[in-house]
């Protein structure tokens, strides 16, 4: 068996009924039980017995009214993680923030909060937010274009850094008996900015991790940029080696640039996993849980999906990559949609294999419990991603299958823990403490 140094990092997206948006209608489970606590600790104590990393809750504050989909996002996911962090302990927790719709000093307060009554095992994934129904869900003003929403969230991340580390207890000498506490231990910020004007300090002390770790979402430039400054965890979209390869490169060449150490960085993709007891079986389930039913109506979709002519497509032609480039100026986030052209600009495929390789936005791998398991380990042995965010297309279902049949053979490998290690979330994932 080969050894492995480093450790396979795994998270697992645990929103409403599952990742596919059709797939709901395959699960165990009801419809109400979405917005049930007693739901989503089931799910937390499953992922926890798979010893996943941390649960992933993404958000947006909006609701979708898709008749033909499900609500994905209900419950505020940092009051949702504050709750199952009493109930479940060891594993950690993400909870997807908005930089765009929110203060630095209520975020950086309410975050504190929570990785301290967690016992540091808090993940805070920023986003600048890119619908107009969020926007308009905050006030009549319009979508800031998407360079503000950068900048904003540079400086906003800034200003939590600050207020993270402005009351710190370690500061102070002992404290004489006639004093509760010495007040040089909390220093005012005293920031002053282009979006934000904060004195500080924050009445929550410096976290058992210094402050939860920081994840970011996004490969667009802006993306980029804030991973490269602020980012712990990027978590993206990935659908082969060399792509993966490059999108490291240019992360950690920016994050060297900007005077960060790259081993501060940990890529961590999202993952669509589908098993089956032979590899047609999943290629069934797959057409199955997609809503498309069959191989034709993946092509279908993807021939919609992309504004291609159906009537002179042929979906065992060589793509194109530059045809498939998202417009950097559109509304919808860029980052995500940039997988299927960076995959293309290093492997010529087909329509009809490219179906195979991606689904919501995220690498697709399918077959048995021993393929899957091979396809998850590939691009992590060689350094290409450090882990994985599970997006099962079913919840409980898929997660379930996944620990009793993947889980078992990471493990087997030598790439998968057992039990966990460490008292943080930073410990677990091998990320440095803030000094």
């Amino acid at each position: 068996m080969t050894t492995y140094k480093r450790r396979l990092n795994l998270n697992v997206g645990i929103n409403t009924t599952g990742y596919l948006g059709n797939a709901w209608k395959y699960r165990t489970g009801t419809r109400e039980e979405i917005t049930d606590p007693a739901y989503y600790l089931r799910l937390t104590q499953l992922a926890h017995r798979g010893r996943f990393d941390s649960v992933f809750f993404s958000d947006h504050p909006a609701l979708m009214t898709d008749p033909n989909s499900r609500p994905f996002h209900t419950i505020d996911p940092l009051i949702l993680v504050t709750a199952l962090a009493a109930q479940v302990p060891d594993i950690g927790f993400v909870a997807t923030m908005s930089s765009t719709y929110n203060s630095p000093y209520n975020l950086a307060r309410r975050t504190q909060s929570t990785d301290i009554i967690s016992a540091g095992r808090l993940i805070i994934n920023i986003v600048s937010s890119f619908n107009p129904a969020v926007a308009a869900n905050f006030s009549n003003e319009p979508l800031p274009p998407r360079d503000v929403r950068y900048a904003k969230a540079r400086e906003f991340l800034d200003v939590a850094k600050k207020l993270w580390a402005s009351w710190d207890p370690r500061r102070a000498g002992e404290v004489p008996p006639e004093r509760f506490w010495d007040a040089s231990q909390a220093q005012a910020i005293e920031h002053e900015g282009e979006y934000f004007s904060v004195k500080g300090a924050l009445n929550v002390p410096r976290g058992p991790q210094g402050h939860p770790v920081i994840a970011q979402a996004g490969a667009s430039e802006g993306g980029i940029d804030l991973a490269a400054r602020h980012g712990e965890i990027i978590y993206c979209n990935i659908l082969s080696r060399e792509a993966g390869q490059a999108f490291r490169k240019k992360v950690f060449d920016r994050a060297r640039e900007v005077g960060r150490d790259t081993s501060e960085i940990r890529i961590v993709p999202g993952l669509v996993a589908i098993v089956g007891e032979t590899r047609e079986e999943a290629l069934r389930k797959h057409e199955l849980f997609s809503g498309a039913g069959s191989e034709d109506g993946l092509l279908a979709r993807f021939i919609r999906e992309n504004g291609l002519d159906a009537d002179t497509f042929n979906p065992d032609e060589v793509l194109d990559a530059q045809r498939f480039i998202p417009d950097p100026n559109r509304i919808m986030a860029v980052g995500m949609g940039l997988g299927l052209s960076d995959l293309l600009a290093h492997e010529k495929l087909t329509a009809r294999q490219v179906v195979r390789r991606s689904e919501g936005h995220h690498r697709l791998v399918l077959g048995t419990a021993e393929e899957v398991a091979d396809q998850i380990i590939d691009l992590w042995a060689d350094g290409t991603v450090d882990g994985y965010t599970y997006q099962p297309p079913r919840a409980p279902d898929d997660i379930e299958e996944f620990v009793e049949k993947v889980v078992p053979i990471l493990r087997d490998r030598g790439v998968y823990p057992t039990e966990y290690e460490g008292k943080t979330i930073r410990d677990r994932y091998g990320l440095p403490y803030p000094a």
